[in-house]
């Protein structure tokens, strides 16, 4: 069964950085996309950033410049390293992986930017 696990969330001030992280386990196949979408209650959750297994990237246009995503592919592992935060990055963010048609998601990491 393939489980996607994230990491790194927190509380940070304006400014700051933070390092999210998600292994996927339970399969020996490197997931052929994977990425980062974020979610507020009462909104519908909106893709972040996606890399390919190749290392091809794409971003949502409020987090170019200030996030980088990456992952190390021998650890089936995807990265988010987020920095100039703002309040508007809060949200609980989410792993989704994509591989042979199927789609997978972890339990999700809260990210809350405050003062």
């Amino acid at each position: 069964q393939v489980q996607l696990a994230e990491s790194g969330g927190g509380l940070v001030q304006p400014g700051g950085s933070l390092r999210l992280s998600c292994a996927a386990s339970g399969t020996i196949f490197i997931m052929t996309v994977m990425g980062w979408y974020r979610q507020v209650p009462g909104k519908e959750r909106e893709l972040v950033a996606t890399i390919t297994s190749g290392g091809s990237t794409t971003y949502a246009d409020s987090v170019k410049g200030r996030f980088t995503i990456s992952r190390d592919n021998a650890k089936n592992t995807v990265y988010l390293q987020m920095n100039s935060l703002k309040p508007e990055d809060t949200a609980v963010y989410y792993c989704n992986g994509i591989r042979m048609g199927y789609q997978y998601w972890g339990k999700g990491t809260l990210v809350t930017v405050s003062s």
